[in-house]
């Protein structure tokens, strides 16, 4: 067993979603910093903090530089970060006169920060679509077969007549809400971090908003009225988001293994799992899998409201708890809208 299943060598073809991995990178996220560090560097040429030249070189040099990850790992141990190793690679391989020009007025948070959100958003996007076809799918099935008897059951046991419309709208209709829920979300989450050492812009003087606006045009991001440096409510936001869409999601996958049962046999799963000693079984290997990523993005979850308390201007414990948890959270919603998309094309009536 790997440390994270997520991304284990084997069981990736279960719980792995290579496209929201892609993102969590090492590369993707060297990328998205150094891509601050430049737009920081053009930002700031425009609101006249530093000299043209100066940003045409940090620029130039960002464009075409590798940087030395093995001594970025050992720098992690000593600063608990790699912006500084970072920086400082960055600044050995410029011109001694433009060094003190980049990354001029910002702090390492600002750049984990905004690097984390410029990575985040592709992420939502990759949800949103995958949410649009699990609905789709799932509309498609009810106009079908919508109308059929089907028996309702509550805590488990017989109740009354339904119709497989009844049960479906109560797959469907949490999707939609979810769906319908992303703008918010992403408006809280998907923000620049701008805030320099202790949230003040101080050594960005009167120009400390100017620079911020110009950064966030460069990045495409909004730009809050204030740093959210200790106030992690966009990406609590974008947790207890994760954690409705695979509540929806696992809501199904567990009405589907009991749908399946061979007592009950109100769906069939038509592609699903073997057994090494039962050759006639067909286990509900992706229903099973939705209720269980659910469970673990709901376990992780309460970890994030712990790692929401910063204590005074910048916290180093609660930051790297928020590192550890956040990437596998989004990544377990991302293989849930998976192994969804791939249940509700292997249902079919009994």
């Amino acid at each position: 067993m790997a440390i994270s299943a997520l991304d284990h060598p084997l069981l990736a073809g279960l719980l792995g979603d290579p496209d929201i991995a892609a993102w969590f990178t090492p590369e993707a996220e060297i990328a998205a910093m150094l891509g601050f560090e430049s737009a920081l560097a053009r930002a700031e040429a425009a609101c006249g903090v530093i000299p043209e030249p100066a940003a045409a070189e940090i620029v130039g040099l960002i464009s075409g530089f590798s940087p030395d990850m093995p001594a970025l790992a050992e720098a992690s141990a000593r600063d608990g970060l790699i912006v500084p190793a970072l920086v400082s690679q960055l600044r050995a391989a410029i011109s001694e006169a433009n060094r003190t020009h980049l990354h001029f007025g910002s702090t390492s948070q600002d750049v984990i920060d905004t690097a984390l959100v410029l990575r985040l958003a592709p992420c939502l996007d990759i949800l949103e679509d995958r949410l649009g076809d699990i609905l789709a799918a799932l509309e498609t099935f009810s106009e079908a077969h919508g109308t059929q008897p089907l028996m309702g059951r509550t805590r488990m046991q017989r109740a009354i007549a339904i119709r497989y419309a009844d049960r479906l709208d109560n797959w469907i209709t949490p999707l939609r809400e979810v769906l319908d829920d992303l703008a918010t979300v992403r408006a809280s989450a998907i923000r620049l971090q701008c805030g320099g050492a202790a949230g003040t812009l101080d050594r960005l003087g009167d120009a400390g908003p100017r620079v911020a606006a110009a950064l966030g045009q460069e990045l495409g991001l909004p730009v809050p009225a204030r740093h959210w440096q200790t106030n992690r409510r966009g990406l609590i936001a974008l947790t207890h988001w994760c954690a409705a869409m695979t509540a929806a999601l696992g809501k199904i996958g567990q009405d589907v293994t009991l749908m399946t049962q061979n007592e009950i046999g109100e769906l069939r799963v038509t592609s699903g799992g073997g057994s090494s000693a039962m050759p006639h079984k067909v286990n509900p290997i992706n229903a099973e899998a939705l209720v269980t990523l659910n469970r673990f993005v709901a376990v992780q979850s309460g970890g994030m409201q712990l790692a929401a308390v910063h204590e005074q201007e910048r916290s180093g414990t609660s930051w790297t708890l928020e590192w550890m948890l956040l990437p596998q959270i989004v990544a377990a919603t991302g293989v849930a809208s998976l192994r969804a998309k791939a249940l509700l094309g292997s249902i079919t009536m009994p």
